[in-house]
């Protein structure tokens, strides 16, 4: 599986990934919206393996995807998806993930689009859904930028409810996603 853009690649992980995939996590402003026990090692390395196994599925209902860059396709830059593993026929969930040392240089909306139109184009999709932190206010503005409307806040967890922090619930549907501006 793979998509390219013009600066990415969007390819499934392999087990030559770990490292890299581990180092992504490793800067500490990778895990302020993160819980407890979300950001170590263990809990990373489970993910990995969750990923490797969702590409080998047949049939697949999960791609989450590693971003490389075209020049180098093993310098890993983060990952995307999009999921339909618990969620009703034509939906899935999104999730997009950049490594610290890649932000603000647009890769994020460059991968969001492209990991999005595959899933409304290529595997029909009518809606996607996601949540963020409520003050993650980067991923607030990508989200509004792709099409995105609010749904919703809950509160979340323990932990976000100890940092005085809420959910947010966003959606995006074909029609919106077909009507919006390139985010790029």
């Amino acid at each position: 599986m793979q998509i390219i853009t013009q600066r990415l690649i969007l390819r499934d992980f392999n087990a030559e990934d770990l490292p890299a995939f581990l180092e992504t996590h490793s800067d500490p402003r990778s895990d302020e919206f993160y819980g407890p026990g979300e950001t170590g090692p263990d809990f990373l390395r489970d993910l990995f393996e969750k990923f490797l196994r969702w590409a080998a599925e047949a049939p697949r209902r999960n791609y989450q995807l590693a971003i490389a860059g075209r020049e180098d396709p093993r310098e890993l830059m983060g990952s995307c998806g999009v999921r339909l593993e618990g969620c009703e026929a034509g939906m899935a969930a999104f999730g997009l993930e950049i490594s610290p040392q890649h932000w603000g240089r647009g890769l994020a909306s460059e991968a969001a689009g492209a990991i999005l139109d595959f899933g409304f184009r290529d595997l029909g999709l009518r809606e996607v859904r996601g949540d963020t932190i409520t003050e993650n206010v980067r991923v607030q503005r990508l989200v509004e930028r792709l099409g995105f409307t609010r749904t919703g806040t809950r509160p979340g967890p323990g932990w976000l409810r100890a940092r005085g922090w809420s959910q947010t619930d966003w959606r995006l549907t074909r029609e919106a996603w077909t009507a919006a501006p390139d985010p790029g």
